[in-house]
């Protein structure tokens, strides 16, 4: 999967999202995952699927995790490189299929925003192959724009690529079909920084 639209726009992207969190609630959510994957096996890494700019996977490695971080557009590859020399980006797409991460050990996945650009059809063939990489136990956390009508997907007007909302329960059944066990979520609402509900959704592999 290509993203020509962040390609086209990964200079103004970085400019309007200069770090990683919107909010205290989403940095606090972050850490909270945190802790949890501390708590599990401590070999392997965790890929930050859809990393963007670099932002969210620069705070992961400062909390002292191994981070790989993992995004199909070049142009928003190529500023988070800039940004962080030091931290192990790959071109891929979240089926996580490169040859660069061949025989690594994933302890935990982190897909914030990013699975929100997959048509919803594709969504439950990524999970799968989450669950194929991932032992019993190991983590995943899913952020994107979220629904209150129970059980909807519904595209939305993203300004850089086409985008699906997902209701949280629907986001939790889709896990729950491909092997993982809901932990807990947070749904908030929306506010100066979001047009949408959005919900944050922590699942542990079965």
């Amino acid at each position: 999967m290509t993203q020509p639209g962040y390609d086209a726009m990964a200079q103004l992207y970085s400019e309007t999202f200069p770090s990683a969190y919107q909010t205290p609630l989403e940095g606090h959510v972050v850490a909270g995952f945190v802790d949890l994957v501390r708590e599990g096996p401590a070999e392997g890494v965790v890929v930050d699927v859809g990393c963007g700019l670099g932002h969210v996977a620069a705070d992961l490695a400062g909390r002292g995790l191994e981070v790989i971080g993992v995004e199909p557009s070049l142009g928003m590859l190529d500023i988070a490189r800039g940004n962080y020399p030091d931290l192990r980006l790959i071109q891929d797409d979240a089926l996580l299929g490169s040859a660069d991460l061949a025989g690594e050990r994933i302890r935990a996945l982190i897909a914030r925003f990013s699975l929100i650009h997959l048509p919803p059809a594709e969504i439950p063939g990524v999970l799968a192959r989450w669950a194929d990489l991932l032992d019993p136990g190991a983590l995943v956390s899913v952020a994107g724009q979220s629904t209150d009508t129970a059980g909807a997907v519904v595209e939305f007007d993203h300004l850089v690529a086409r985008a699906w909302r997902w209701h949280p329960d629907r986001l939790a059944g889709a896990l729950a079909d491909a092997g993982f066990d809901e932990v807990w979520r947070t749904v908030s609402r929306p506010d100066a920084h979001n047009r949408f509900p959005a919900v944050h959704l922590v699942a542990r592999r079965r």
